[in-house]
């Protein structure tokens, strides 16, 4: 499965072509829906599912750089959330969901996830204690109008101290990502500095 990038504004007719394109595409594989989280998926993950695997995928890596207008801030002060972007390695975890559930879990994540078709699904090889699976992931171009860029001190603490959307802060999704992850085994040195520098200005307690 090869998803090929697109060129439809973000709005819901890119979403909707991007969830029927993926939907076949998982369909035409003929297996259970394999899904790679390594942001909130990871704490909260809405779905059932059948197993759960440590993983690490190779040409992506996690980063806290795209703009969060309407979950984790607002127009007036938009927060951020988590992305895979190209280059380096991320360590998550793979959700195995039997094939039945599959379409029902594929709606809802797209409603959560892609309202807007902000960011571009793939299926990426993921190396378990299983061996090599290709799971879905949801990475971000850095030609998406909500990549942030380098990010300095400043603001990014302006964002925690004022970004807040319908789940919440972005501070606190950062602080909670970490813990997940750490339940998980998995350290994200990034993440924590950007919590420390948190703490050092009052902003959190220190992990």
């Amino acid at each position: 499965m090869a998803s090929q990038a697109i060129h439809i504004p973000h709005g819901p007719e890119r979403s909707q072509y991007l969830l029927q394109r993926t939907t076949a595409e998982w369909r035409a594989s003929g297996d259970d829906l394999l899904l790679f989280a390594y942001g909130s998926l990871i704490w909260r993950p809405e779905f059932d599912f059948t197993q759960a695997l440590p993983a690490r995928v190779l040409g992506f890596h996690r980063v806290l750089r795209m703009r969060s207008r309407v979950n984790r801030g607002s127009p007036q002060e938009p927060g951020l959330v988590l992305a895979l972007l190209s280059g380096g390695s991320c360590r998550g975890l793979v959700y195995r969901i039997p094939r039945e559930a599959g379409e029902a879990v594929l709606l809802r994540l797209w409603a959560r996830e892609m309202p807007n078709g902000v960011y571009e699904p793939r299926w990426l090889n993921c190396d378990t204690p299983d061996g090599r699976l290709r799971a879905l992931a949801f990475t971000l171009s850095r030609q998406s109008p909500n990549w942030t860029g380098p990010l300095h001190e400043p603001e990014l603490l302006h964002i925690f101290q004022h970004a807040s959307g319908r789940y919440g802060t972005t501070l606190d999704y950062l602080l909670r990502t970490i813990q997940g992850l750490r339940e998980h085994g998995i350290r994200d040195m990034e993440l924590e500095r950007q919590a420390h520098l948190a703490a050092r200005h009052g902003l959190c307690a220190p992990l």
